[in-house]
């Protein structure tokens, strides 16, 4: 069934940078407005492997065509997340058995809802309005230690085992991801980043930087993110996605819904 509801044009800008220390960027991101998915994926494994693990999602993601509806888009993006796990598993054993794998971030859109689907720690933020609400929830050890009430804010930010994450794709049979929808607003901005990034932001700098949003490109907001991260040390690869949504007025969305083949001409 097709989602007959208001329809959104969106900008988008990724950057993704190596760091200062890594040799390999194991990260990888995918913007595909035209299918409306955005992706980041960080890789884990070395050698290669995690670089392999990340860009086999994103490659595999690039073939979710044309939904149509959000439901459509949900079941076209597990199959092919579920392609990829299923061939970074097959590369781990022929690796010898190591662990190898990628955290998923990512965003997909239909009509005027999203799906924030989500597995490790790599992050989806929603900045609306002057409010940041970070909407996916970081499968992580400490995570899980601080919604169990077993740690404090202040503890958790020095804990030695904080970047232990406890789900990634391409580690069991199965992704274990977690979803979350909502309805998009006219100028909603997404963050997607790999913990690269929030290794060196907190939320309210975040939220600080993304406010400037309005009077700067997108592109150059994602490499003042980068540059700052890589500034600060840059211990890890750095990946941002930001993607704007912008409402069509009301004559365009009746001309989309009744012609969509001419969605990229009109």
């Amino acid at each position: 069934m097709t989602d007959l509801g208001r329809r959104f044009r969106f900008d988008s800008a990724l950057k993704s940078d190596v760091g200062r220390v890594r040799k390999i960027n194991e990260d990888s991101a995918l913007c595909l407005p035209e299918s409306g998915i955005w992706v980041v994926a960080d890789g884990m494994g070395g050698h290669a492997a995690g670089d392999f693990a990340s860009q086999t999602i994103t490659g595999t993601l690039e073939t979710v065509g044309v939904p149509v509806s959000l439901n459509d888009l949900k079941i076209r993006f597990m199959e092919r997340l579920s392609m990829a796990n299923a061939r970074i598993i097959a590369h781990a054993q022929s690796l010898g058995g190591g662990t190898v794998g990628a955290t998923l971030a990512s965003v997909l859109i239909h009509g005027d809802r999203f799906a924030c689907v989500w597995s490790g720690d790599s992050r989806v933020y929603r900045f609306r309005a002057g409010q940041l609400v970070q909407v996916s929830r970081d499968h992580t050890e400490v995570q899980a230690l601080l919604d169990a009430g077993s740690i404090t804010e202040e503890q958790a930010a020095n804990w030695p085992r904080k970047n232990v994450i406890t789900r990634a794709i391409g580690v069991t049979e199965i992704p274990q991801c977690d979803v979350v929808e909502d309805v998009l607003h006219d100028r909603d901005l997404f963050l997607i980043c790999s913990d690269g990034l929030t290794e060196y932001y907190e939320n309210d700098e975040i939220a600080s930087v993304l406010a400037t949003g309005e009077e700067t490109e997108l592109d150059r907001l994602c490499a003042r993110f980068v540059t700052t991260a890589v500034e600060r040390g840059g211990k890890d690869n750095i990946s941002v996605v930001l993607f704007r949504c912008h409402e069509e007025p009301p004559e365009r969305q009746e001309a989309l819904w009744a012609f969509p083949e001419f969605e990229g001409t009109l």
